[in-house]
C-alpha cells in the first residue's frame, strides 16, 4: 500500500513531509503557547498542523517499514541493512514524538480557548501545557535531525 508512488518509493517522497510538518509544527505551538497576544493569530495553524503532522509521520514510516522489507528481500548487505534499522529506530520514535506534540499542542490550545476559560480550569494548566510542549518540541526537532541525518547516510553515504 505504501510502497511505491508514480514508480519511486513512497517513503522518499513522505518524509520530506515530515522533514517540513514537524519543525513548523514545533515553532507554532511553541510560539502559541510562549506568545498569547499571537494566540488568535496561531490557532488556526496549530490545528492544522497538529492534524496534518501525525498523518505525516504515519505514513512516513509506514511506507519505510515497506522499503525495509523490499531492501532485506533483496538480500542488501548486513552494514546497509543495519544502518536501515538504525534509521528506522529514529523514525519510530519521532513519530511517537509527532503524535506526542501534536497531542499537547491540541490539548494547550483546548485549555486556552474562550470554551476553557468558562470552564474554571486550574491556572497552571497552561503554562504546564506550555512547557510540555517545548519539551517535546525540542526533542521532535532533534529527532528529526537524527532519523534524516541516518536516513541521508544510509542512502548517500555511498553504500546504497
Amino acid at each position: 500500500m505504501f510502497r511505491e508512488f508514480n514508480g519511486l518509493p513512497a517513503h522518499a517522497l513522505l518524509v520530506h513531509a515530515v522533514v517540513v510538518l514537524v519543525p513548523l509544527l514545533a515553532l507554532v505551538s511553541v510560539a502559541y503557547g510562549v506568545l498569547p497576544r499571537w494566540r488568535s493569530r496561531l490557532d488556526w495553524a496549530v490545528a492544522a498542523l497538529a492534524i496534518a503532522t501525525p498523518i505525516a509521520a504515519f505514513l512516513a514510516t509506514e511506507s519505510g517499514e515497506e522499503l525495509e522489507q523490499v531492501l532485506e528481500q533483496k538480500n542488501y548487505p548486513a552494514q546497509i541493512l543495519d544502518q536501515v534499522r538504525e534509521h528506522s529506530e529514529y523514525g519510530d520514535s519521532l513519530r511517537w514524538l509527532a503524535f506526542g506534540l501534536a497531542a499537547a499542542a491540541l490539548l494547550l490550545l483546548l485549555v486556552t480557548s474562550n470554551f476553557a476559560r468558562s470552564r474554571n480550569l486550574p491556572r497552571w494548566l497552561s503554562p504546564v501545557l506550555t512547557g510540555v510542549v517545548v519539551v517535546l518540541a525540542v526533542f521532535a526537532v532533534v529527532y528529526v535531525y537524527l532519523t534524516g541525518d541516518t536516513g541521508a547516510q544510509a542512502v548517500w553515504g555511498g553504500t546504497l
